[in-house]
């Protein structure tokens, strides 16, 4: 590994994207701290940049087409209104048959998180007749934490809705079948003071991201789940040697 990067990823690509966008986490200093979201994400999917096929399938994505043809980190994906501030997923890759849209977490869930403040322009007639379990989240989350305490129920909605828009909108992308997909961590230790994650709360953060999911399981978006050991574990299983090796290196240095 060298610098912030892993053998391997294209660095000066990725710093480039990360300073045209606008969360600015290189120059802010948060993709440099010990328990940055942000960076492990830019390495393990910064891997592909430039070479979408090598991409293995992503586990609950396998009934899609394969294999990637497109893979953009820090991708803006609008809801249907030029205005405000709109979703910027960690990466968005796109298949012959899918528009998958990847939202990673690593600690995130496991510290504390007020309730969202929502705007009214997510209660907008634009969502279609097939987003009622995602309307339903947004309507729960009006005010209040809507019983989730570790899963950010708002932001996934949020891109779910930019999604869905996105496969009506751009013609490029009207035959694809939308797919949001979390990635989440379950690390042992805190950075810095060792201390453990409380066993309690990762097991409160996958009961809420079943809950989210049986929410929507019949909604146009189709919402996916996964745990980065298990999606690094799927690339540890393939035959070309620099992804076994990738997931090697991610497992070592992040301890996802």
């Amino acid at each position: 590994m060298t610098g912030r990067f892993l053998r391997g990823v294209p660095g000066p690509k990725i710093e480039a994207r990360f300073n045209a966008s606008a969360a600015n986490e290189i120059a802010t200093g948060k993709f440099d701290r010990p328990e940055s979201s942000a960076a492990l994400a830019a390495n393990a999917f910064g891997f592909f940049l430039g070479k979408a096929a090598d991409l293995p399938p992503l586990p609950g994505c396998d009934g899609e087409t394969w294999p990637a043809l497109t893979l953009m980190l820090e991708a803006e994906v609008r809801f249907p209104w030029r205005g405000g501030r709109h979703p910027v997923l960690d990466c968005l890759v796109t298949t012959p048959s899918a528009f998958i849209g990847i939202e990673s977490k690593r600690f995130e869930p496991f510290r504390g998180r007020k309730a969202s403040a929502l705007s009214d322009a997510y209660w907008r007639l634009v969502w279609g007749k097939r987003m009622k379990g995602y309307e339903s989240i947004r309507d729960r989350l009006h005010g209040e934490a809507g019983g989730y305490r570790h899963l950010n129920a708002a932001q996934l909605f949020k891109h779910a809705f930019a999604l869905r828009t996105a496969v009506h909108k751009r013609p490029e992308f009207r035959a694809l079948a939308p797919i949001l997909f979390y990635v989440h961590a379950e690390p042992e230790f805190w950075p810095g003071s060792g201390e453990p994650l409380d066993v309690r709360a990762k097991a409160r953060h996958r009961e809420e991201i079943e809950r989210f999911a049986a929410t929507v399981a019949d909604d146009e978006v189709t919402f996916v789940s996964c745990s980065w050991r298990n999606l690094l574990e799927t690339w540890t299983q393939q035959e070309d040697g620099r992804i076994r090796a990738h997931a090697d290196a991610l497992m070592e240095r992040f301890s996802p």
